[in-house]
C-alpha cells in the first residue's frame, strides 16, 4: 500500500522512477520474442533450400530442434513479458488508486466538485490495458522494421512492398480513428446521458409511480435511447467500413506478396523457401499494423484515462500542517470571513467575524439562503474562506492535518450519509473500534435502545448510505457518529429535521452532556425547541451577521411577542425570522459591511448587550 502522506507530484516521480527498470525489461524482452518470430521463416526456407534439396535427415532433425528450443525460448519470454506487465498494472493500481481515492474526496469536497468514482474507473481501465492483450501490438509494433529488414534481405523488391503496404495499413488505421473519434464520443455521450437519466429515474422510482410519471420517463428515455442508438449506428456504421477496407487492403498485400515471390523464383532472382518465407514475414510485418486498427480505440481510451488521472494527481492540494499539535480546547474565532461559490457573483458569506470560547454552545439561525451551511462548511474546516480566517484554538482550521483534526471535531450534516458496512462501523467512522466507545457514543446520542432492537444490533447491515434504516435511525446513528471518541468542537447543521419528539429530548440531551463536558457546540437551527439549551444565538441574512448574544436577550428581538423556544406559534423559525429581520432591499452595501459587522457584539461571555449596527 502506498503512503498517501506524500505528495501526488512526488509520488508521481516515484513511480516513474519505479516502473523504468520493468518497462526496461518489457522493451527487451519484446525485441528477442520479436527476433525470435523470425524463427518458423527461417526455417521454412532452410527446409526448401537445403533439406529438400539434400535430402538429409540428420540436417532436418538438427534444424526442427533448434527451431523448436528457438520457440520454446520465445513462448517463455511471452509469458514472462505478459506477467511482468501484470504485476506493473497491479503495482500501479495498488501506489495509486488509494491516492486517486483521497483526491477525488478532496475535489468532491468543493460544492461544484463531482462527487463521482469515475476517476477511480480510469485506473481499472489503465490496469486493464497494461494486464490484457490490448497492449502486446502496441509493444510489438516498433519492431516491425526487423522485418521489413529481414525482407530486403530476400529482395529489394519485396522489401518495398512490405514498407508500402504497411504505410497503407497505417494511413487506413489513422484515417478509421479520425473518422471516428467524434462520432464514437458523441455515440457515448449520448449513451451516457441515457443511462444516467435511466439511473436516476430508478432510484426515484417512488416518485415515478407515486405522480404518474411512468409513462413520460419512458418516453423522455425513448428519445435519448434512439439518439444514441444513431450516433452508435453512425460510429459503428464508418468503423465497419474501414475494417473492411483494411481486411482487402491486407490480404490484397499477401497475395501481392506471393505473386512478386513466385515471379522472383521464375526468373531465378529468389529461391521457393524465401518467397515462402517472405509471405509468413509479410504476415509477420505487419499483424501489429492490423492489429493496431482494432486495438488503438482501447489504446487511446487508456491513454485518455492516463491524463485523467495524472492531471488529478498534479491538483495543488491545501498545505496542512504537519505537526501533531496539542488536543484543542474547543475555542472557535472567525475573523472577516467571506466566501463565493464557483461561478456566482454574489458571496454567500461577507466579512463574517464572531467567536465562541470553548465549551460554550451556539445555535446558528437565518431565513433560508442565509449562508448558514456555508458557513458551516468553513468551520469544520472542509472548505476554506477566501478571505478571512476559521481558526481553532488559534490555528487556521483548514491547515490542521486532517486525521489529526478528525479526532477533535464532530459534524453532522444536512444530508445524512453512512460510510460502512455495519451500525458499528458507521459510528466508529471505519476505525479499529473500541466496543465501549461505540456504545458509549450511542448511548449519548440515545439511539442506543434503537440500536438494540434492529435485528442484528450493532451489527445490522446498513445499506448504501444507511438505505436500509429509516430517516431518523440514520440521523440519530450520524449523532453517534459525531460524538464519538470525545470531539472537542462538535458542528450540528438541522440535526432535528428527521427526529420525532423522542428523538428530539434525545439530542437535546446530548447537546446538555456534551456542554457538562466542556464541548463547544454549534448547531444550525430552524426548529426554536432546540433553543432552550443553547447559551448564544447568532443570526444570519444574505451571508452575514445580523444579530448575535446571548440566547434569551437575541430570542427577545426575534420574537417579540413572548413566542419561547420550543413552543410557538410555528414549528420554525422562519415566520419570527421574516418578521424581525429587515426586508433585503434594507441591506447596507457592500462598503458598509465591514462597519456593521464591526458594530455587531460578539460576546463569548454572553453578558453583553447586542447592538444591531
Amino acid at each position: 500500500m502506498t503512503d498517501i502522506t506524500l505528495r501526488p507530484d512526488a509520488r508521481l516521480d516515484r513511480m516513474r522512477r519505479a516502473c523504468t527498470g520493468a518497462f526496461g525489461a518489457i522493451i527487451v524482452f519484446s525485441l528477442c520474442i520479436n527476433l525470435l518470430m523470425l524463427t518458423s521463416s527461417i526455417y521454412m526456407m532452410q527446409v526448401f533450400d537445403r533439406v529438400l534439396v539434400s535430402r538429409s535427415g540428420e540436417t532436418l532433425v538438427m534444424l526442427t530442434v533448434i527451431a523448436v528450443l528457438a520457440l520454446s525460448t520465445m513462448a517463455g519470454l511471452d509469458i514472462v513479458r505478459t506477467r511482468i506487465m501484470q504485476k506493473v498494472g497491479g503495482w500501479l493500481d495498488d501506489q495509486i488508486s488509494p491516492v486517486v481515492l483521497d483526491m477525488s474526496i478532496t475535489v468532491a469536497l468543493g460544492r461544484e466538485g463531482r462527487k463521482s468514482p469515475e476517476k477511480l474507473r480510469d485506473l481499472s481501465e489503465i490496469k486493464a490495458f497494461l494486464s490484457g492483450p490490448s497492449a502486446i501490438p502496441i509493444l510489438d509494433a516498433p519492431w516491425m522494421p526487423v522485418f521489413v529488414g529481414f525482407m530486403f534481405l530476400l529482395h529489394p523488391m519485396i522489401g518495398w512492398i512490405s514498407v508500402s503496404g504497411a504505410v497503407v495499413l497505417l494511413a487506413l488505421a489513422i484515417l478509421n480513428d479520425w473518422i471516428t473519434r467524434h462520432s464514437s464520443a458523441a455515440a457515448s455521450a449520448a449513451s451516457a446521458k441515457s443511462l444516467g437519466f435511466a439511473d436516476a429515474a430508478i432510484q426515484r422510482a417512488d416518485i415515478v409511480e407515486a405522480m404518474g410519471m411512468r409513462e413520460s420517463v419512458l418516453a423522455r428515455w425513448n428519445r435519448l435511447n434512439q439518439t444514441a442508438l444513431a450516433a452508435q449506428n453512425m460510429s459503428g456504421g464508418r468503423a465497419g467500413f474501414l475494417t473492411g477496407v483494411t481486411k482487402f487492403a491486407r490480404q490484397l498485400l499477401q497475395i501481392g506478396i506471393l505473386g512478386i515471390g513466385a515471379w522472383l523464383v521464375i526468373g531465378g532472382s529468389l529461391s521457393p523457401g524465401g518467397m515462402i518465407a517472405a509471405s509468413i514475414l509479410m504476415g509477420r510485418a505487419l499483424a501489429p499494423v492490423d492489429q493496431a486498427v482494432t486495438t488503438w480505440r482501447s489504446a487511446r481510451s487508456a491513454i485518455d484515462a492516463w491524463r485523467r488521472v495524472r492531471s488529478l494527481l498534479e491538483r495543488e492540494v491545501p498545505d496542512t500542517t504537519t505537526t501533531e499539535l496539542p488536543v484543542p480546547d474547543g475555542k472557535i474565532t472567525v475573523e472577516g470571513v467571506s466566501f463565493v461559490h464557483m461561478g456566482m457573483d454574489r458571496p454567500a458569506l461577507r466579512n463574517v467575524s464572531f467567536e465562541i470560547a470553548a465549551g460554550e454552545t451556539l445555535a446558528i439561525i437565518g431565513p433560508s439562503a442565509a449562508g448558514k451551511s456555508t458557513l458551516a462548511r468553513l468551520l469544520v474546516g472542509i472548505d476554506a474562506p477566501h478571505t478571512g480566517h476559521v481558526r481553532l484554538d488559534g490555528m487556521e482550521i483548514s491547515r490542521w492535518n486532517g486525521a489529526e483534526r478528525g479526532k477533535y471535531i464532530g459534524y453532522l450534516p444536512q444530508e445524512i450519509g453512512l460510510i460502512g458496512e455495519t451500525v458499528t462501523d458507521a459510528i466508529a467512522r471505519l476505525q479499529d473500534n473500541d466496543d465501549a466507545l461505540v456504545i458509549g457514543a450511542a448511548k449519548l446520542a440515545g439511539v442506543h435502545e434503537t440500536i438494540m432492537k434492529l435485528p442484528k444490533g450493532y451489527d445490522m447491515p446498513i445499506g448504501a448510505s444507511g438505505s436500509a434504516l429509516s430517516g431518523g435511525e440514520r440521523q440519530r446513528i450520524a449523532l453517534a457518529r459525531a460524538v464519538y471518541g470525545g470531539p472537542r468542537f462538535v458542528l450540528l447543521d438541522e440535526p432535528n429535521s428527521n427526529l420525532d419528539a423522542q428523538g428530539e429530548k434525545a439530542l437535546q440531551r446530548a447537546i446538555d452532556i456534551l456542554k457538562t463536558c466542556g464541548t463547544t457546540v454549534i448547531v444550525v437551527a430552524h426548529r426554536p425547541s432546540i433553543l432552550r439549551h443553547i447559551d448564544k444565538i447568532l443570526v444570519m441574512q444574505d451571508g452575514m451577521v445580523r444579530m448575535i448574544g446571548p440566547r434569551d436577550e437575541v430570542l427577545a428581538r426575534v420574537m417579540p411577542n413572548g413566542t419561547t423556544a420550543g413552543a410557538g406559534r410555528s414549528d420554525t423559525l422562519q415566520p419570527a425570522l421574516a418578521d424581525a429581520l429587515p426586508d433585503k432591499t434594507g441591506l447596507p452595501t457592500d462598503a458598509s459591511i465591514a462597519d456593521e459587522n464591526a458594530n455587531s457584539t460578539v460576546n463569548p461571555t454572553g453578558t453583553g448587550k447586542l447592538s444591531f449596527g
